[in-house]
């Protein structure tokens, strides 16, 4: 009988990810393969249901909805700010990641998004929310 993945099991898997144009985002390939415990959250929701069932050497291609992975963009997530709310040795650049410093102490990282005069406006989505991942897998181990 073969062994499948199950809710619990230590796995570890080579994937690729890919967004729905193609562009591969991550790669364990040429890497150590991914080890997670299925259903533990440490992994994405439809990664982590992807892989349920599977064989040892089994190879699939699953495509996960933005619900399943990183979530859709929440505008209340995105906001201005004044340039002079900034440190002074800051020039900031889109694309370019800031970190900032929550009341609780927790640090978020956020993504500059467009910039004007006299404001920036940040983005502390995920990179990946809203964004629909296709995934080609393997199972290299179970235990």
């Amino acid at each position: 009988m073969d062994i499948v993945v199950k809710e619990k099991d230590k796995i570890s898997v080579h994937y690729t990810g890919t967004l729905s144009d193609g562009e591969v985002f991550d790669s364990s390939v040429n890497r150590e393969p991914l080890a997670f415990e299925v259903g533990a959250g440490q992994m994405i929701a439809g990664f982590d249901n992807a892989v349920v069932g599977m064989k040892l050497r089994e190879k699939k291609s699953v495509t996960i909805p933005a619900s399943e992975a990183y979530g859709e963009v929440r505008p209340e997530m995105i906001q201005k700010i004044s340039k002079d709310q900034l440190p002074p040795d800051i020039n900031p650049q889109v694309g370019q990641q800031l970190a900032s410093q929550l009341p609780s102490g927790e640090q978020l990282i956020v993504t500059v998004s467009e910039i004007s005069e006299s404001d920036i406006t940040i983005d502390a989505n995920h990179a990946l929310a809203g964004k629909d991942l296709t995934f080609e897998i393997e199972v290299i181990s179970i235990n």
